[in-house]
């Protein structure tokens, strides 16, 4: 029998309640304060596909020179020049920020006048912080994983926002990857299992929190019957790439194992967690993750 977790958390959101990471919590919570001390309140996350893997290459290739830049701060720092706007193609901030960096002058001093640099570096940290470090073997690169697993297709488009009406009138916070019955689903990133269950907005749906417990991953729409990787509880540590699903169409029924989606999909969303006391209710942080998801496309766990 699969253990059903009732839904607790708003049902604007679907995810279950979210239990402490003491340590890991703190510190981020810490980090996430502004200059003013306010928590950050709310994120547009705009890098599109492009800039997020210019700035990739930027960070990875000067990672072990004598002038290392991460990707954060080159992301943070062409939003400021862009207004967080930012469009396809190489974007010129970027590579003008490695540029000065590589001229020796100093992030610190480049940045100081720069009036949201620390919003967005918060922001974009609170996001990224855990996608770029040293894997198992010791090589520097990219830790996290596409959700849909290699071989298997999916079609999408950025659907953050758009209106959904079950239950009541609400806007759609995730990013829906249409796709077959029974597809393989891993974890994005590692972290730890916070809700494994059924919810009637979900479905059968898996909630994980970050390492750093700054990230919530939700995962919806599993497979009926079947909708969990064999053995995989409440509690569990997972790794980026490991198995945790299947794709279905389960949900928009206060009955459990009941498929009520028309189309088979997963709802994958990110949510943002600087304040502990905002993590339920009206006041949670979703992202616009589509961009991410197009990044993650080269970044496929095989099962």
């Amino acid at each position: 029998m699969i253990k059903v977790i009732r839904l607790k958390r708003a049902a604007a959101v679907c995810i279950a309640s979210v239990l402490m990471i003491a340590c890991a919590v703190a510190v981020g919570s810490e980090r996430a304060r502004t200059v003013s001390g306010e928590y950050i309140k709310w994120v547009d996350f705009t890098p599109t596909t492009s800039a997020l893997r210019q700035a990739l290459e930027i960070d990875i290739k000067s990672h072990d020179s004598d002038t290392p830049v991460g990707w954060i701060e080159l992301l943070a720092y062409a939003a400021c020049k862009n207004g967080g706007k930012f469009t396809g193609g190489r974007d010129k901030y970027i590579t003008q920020l490695y540029e000065r960096i590589q001229n020796a002058e100093d992030i610190e001093a480049i940045t100081a006048d720069m009036k949201h640099y620390n919003y967005f570096y918060e922001a974009y940290s609170a996001v990224l912080s855990g996608y770029v470090g040293y894997n198992d073997d010791g090589e520097y690169g990219v830790l996290v994983r596409s959700p849909f697993a290699a071989g298997y297709y999916y079609s999408h488009y950025d659907d953050f926002g758009v209106s959904r009406t079950y239950g009541y009138k609400r806007r759609h916070l995730g990013h829906d990857m249409m796709g077959s019955v029974g597809t393989p689903i891993v974890a994005v990133e590692g972290g730890r299992i916070e809700a494994l269950g059924w919810n009637q907005y979900g479905g059968w749906r898996v909630g994980i929190r970050s390492n750093d417990g700054r990230r919530y991953y939700y995962y919806a729409h599993l497979r009926k019957d079947k909708p969990f990787a064999e053995g995989l509880k409440e509690g569990d540590t997972v790794k980026a790439g490991q198995l945790i699903g299947y794709l279905g169409m389960t949900g928009y029924s206060s009955k459990e194992n009941v498929n009520n989606i028309n189309t088979p999909h997963l709802h994958f969303g990110i949510q943002l967690i600087f304040d502990e006391s905002r993590q339920d209710g009206v006041n949670q942080i979703w992202i616009d993750c589509y961009q991410i998801i197009c990044f993650l496309e080269k970044y496929r766990a095989k099962i």
